[in-house]
Formats: structure tokens, C-alpha cells, sequence
């Protein structure tokens, strides 16, 4: 797009801007709610950040609908043609992957750093379009391994591995070279009293800002990312839970029949005294194991037995048997005669 037809370009961004909300005041909005996201000290899963976090979202989201009906960027254009107060929409999709990647839902991880690394990659290949700043696209890890050099079995990739350090290292120094520039022109900006060149040069530290935390945000998504899908493939492939067991219902004994009623309720077969008082009478009655017939009937059984014996003895000390005598006598006799143990030979002394 030649010079000549930039400045129409400029002027119909502003003749088709809504009068209900301009797509400027939009973008402020999402871009200071973002900031604030950034420096908030509440827990980021809490219910008001993650409300603030999507009211912001739907904002960028309808502004970036307007920046496409209003077709202000074009693949043929440099970015010397694109107005100074439009080339700050180029930053729309960054600003939208930054904030997808805030949501903090478990079950939709998956889904959030996706399309948050959607985002960030359409950002990248515009900059790459407008030819930004100097940079290499992100590939996906399958294209990666494909253009490693093989490595031996077993064995890290070095060379691999060293590149992507001092890819980092330098990615960190023009970081913070960046903010270190920012700092100085924010504050004009801020203040309202930036002319048009000062302005210009801030929303360009900020788009090679923001392509350096865009590469880093791919970097680390596509490390996540296989951990997710594997992740999802075992939820998927567990099998069902076990139906949980109903709970069991308490058995409570009852005294009487006022606590039978009051506790009884959906206990039709509750028991209607305690264990004690079921014990004495049973106990009272005769029906413990115990007492039962059999048992009785054995005692008397060995109660005659004994009364027999002893009546036999009694007559048999009233008849005086002579026999009886001699044989004691003469036990007696022995004993008086012979030591107890005498004759035994197999335990002597």
C-alpha cells in the first residue's frame, strides 16, 4: 500500500468506530485490566479475579472483531504504512493468549493453553509479516524432532540443548533492554504529552516486548502440552467407578415404647429393650443355654448318684465288715514299717 493511500486507510478506522464504545476505549480497557491482573495480590483462581478475567477477555474479544470487519491490517502493507493510532491492535491477539493462559480450570487445561498458543502464534506471524523485529517462528515439537540432529541412543542432544540457552539468554537481554526503554517512554505516554513519534516508538517497544514473551509462553506450553494429552488419554481410558455402597442404617435399642416410636422411624424391627433387662429375663425364665432341661436333669442325675454313694458308705461303717477292718489294720501296719517309696528301684534315694 502506497503513502498516498495510508491516510484514508487512518481515517475510515475512525469514521466506522460504534459511538456506543470505541474500539480505542475497548482496547485501553482490556490492556489496563490486564495489568492490573498482573499486579493483583488476590489468589488468581478466586471468583472475582476469574469473573474480572472473562469480562476482560469478551472485551478483546469484540475488539478484535471490529480490527477484522474493519480490515485495518493487509499482508501487503509495511508497517511505515499502518497509523500510529492503529498499530497498537496488532498487540490484540498477545494480550488475549496472555489472559487465556490466567483461566484456571483443571478440566479445560487442554483446551486453554491450545488456544492460548493459538493466540500467541498468530501474534508472532504477524510481526514476522510486518517484519517486526528479527525472529524464528516456533515450530510444533513434532516438526522440532524431525530437524534435530540424531543424538545417540540414550544420549541428550547438546547442540540442541545449547542453542535453545542461548536463544534464552538472548531473548532475556533484549527483554529487559526493552523495559528498560519502556520505562522512559511510558511516562510520556501515560502523561498525555508524547507527540505522535514518541507514541509510535512506544507501541513498537511494545510489539518486540511482547514477541519475546510470546516466544517464551509457546516454549513453555509445548513442553506442557504432551504432559495434557497424556493426561487426557488415561481419563479417557479409566475405567468406570465402582457405584458407591449405600450407607448402613444405625440399630438403636429402645426402653420403651414412646423411644420406640420416636427412634423407630424407618426401623420397623428395632428392639424394644436393653441387653440387660433381655438377659434377666430370660434368666428369670429358665431359657438361657445355661438353664435349660438337659442340664437340670443331668444335676439331679449326678446329685442321686453321690447321695447313693454316700448312704453306701454309711452302711457299710454300721455293719462294721470284719474284712474291711483287717485290711486297714494291716495297711496301717505297713506304714508304720516301711518308709514311703521303699522298693522302688526306678526312682531310688
Amino acid at each position: 500500500m502506497a503513502d498516498s493511500d495510508a491516510s484514508p486507510h487512518c481515517t475510515q478506522s475512525s469514521s466506522t468506530e460504534p459511538d456506543s464504545q470505541k474500539l480505542s476505549e475497548l482496547f485501553d480497557q482490556g490492556w489496563s485490566a490486564l495489568e492490573q491482573l498482573e499486579s493483583t495480590q488476590e489468589p488468581l483462581a478466586s471468583v472475582g479475579v476469574q469473573e474480572r478475567l472473562q469480562r476482560t477477555i469478551r472485551a478483546l474479544e469484540s475488539a478484535t472483531r471490529r480490527v477484522a470487519q474493519l480490515e485495518l491490517f493487509s499482508r501487503n502493507e509495511e508497517l511505515e504504512e499502518v497509523c500510529t493510532s492503529e498499530i497498537k491492535y496488532l498487540l490484540l491477539p498477545a494480550l488475549l493468549g496472555a489472559l487465556t493462559l490466567k483461566q484456571t480450570s483443571r478440566e479445560r487445561r487442554l483446551d486453554t493453553v491450545q488456544t492460548a498458543r493459538a493466540y500467541f502464534m498468530d501474534y508472532l506471524q504477524r510481526c514476522k509479516n510486518y517484519s517486526v523485529s528479527q525472529f524464528r517462528m516456533p515450530q510444533s515439537r513434532e516438526e522440532s524432532e524431525e530437524e534435530r540432529p540424531a543424538a545417540g541412543p540414550g544420549q541428550p542432544n547438546l547442540v540442541a540443548m545449547a542453542a535453545q540457552r542461548q536463544a534464552k539468554i538472548e531473548r532475556y537481554r533484549q527483554k529487559k533492554e526493552l523495559e528498560s526503554q519502556l520505562e522512559a517512554v511510558k511516562r510520556a505516554v501515560d502523561s498525555g504529552t508524547a507527540d505522535e513519534d514518541t507514541t509510535r516508538h512506544f507501541y513498537l517497544l511494545q510489539l518486540r516486548r511482547w514477541i519475546s514473551l510470546s516466544l517464551e509462553e509457546v516454549e513453555s506450553i509445548d513442553q506442557e502440552l504432551p504432559i495434557l494429552r497424556n493426561m487426557d488419554v488415561l481419563k479417557k481410558s479409566a475405567p468406570a467407578a465402582k457405584p458407591s455402597r449405600p450407607p448402613m442404617k444405625p440399630f438403636i435399642l429402645t426402653k420403651d415404647a414412646v423411644q420406640a416410636q420416636v427412634f423407630g422411624a424407618g426401623y420397623p424391627s428395632l428392639a424394644t429393650m436393653t441387653v440387660d433387662e433381655w438377659y434377666s429375663q430370660h434368666q428369670k425364665h429358665g431359657m438361657l443355654p445355661d438353664q435349660g432341661i438337659p442340664r437340670r436333669v443331668a444335676v439331679e442325675e449326678d446329685r442321686d448318684a453321690a447321695e447313693v454313694q454316700e448312704e453306701a458308705k454309711e452302711r457299710q461303717v454300721e455293719k462294721d465288715d470284719e474284712e474291711s477292718l483287717l485290711k486297714a489294720r494291716s495297711w496301717d501296719d505297713y506304714k508304720d514299717t516301711h518308709r514311703r517309696g521303699y522298693g522302688n528301684r526306678h526312682n531310688m534315694g
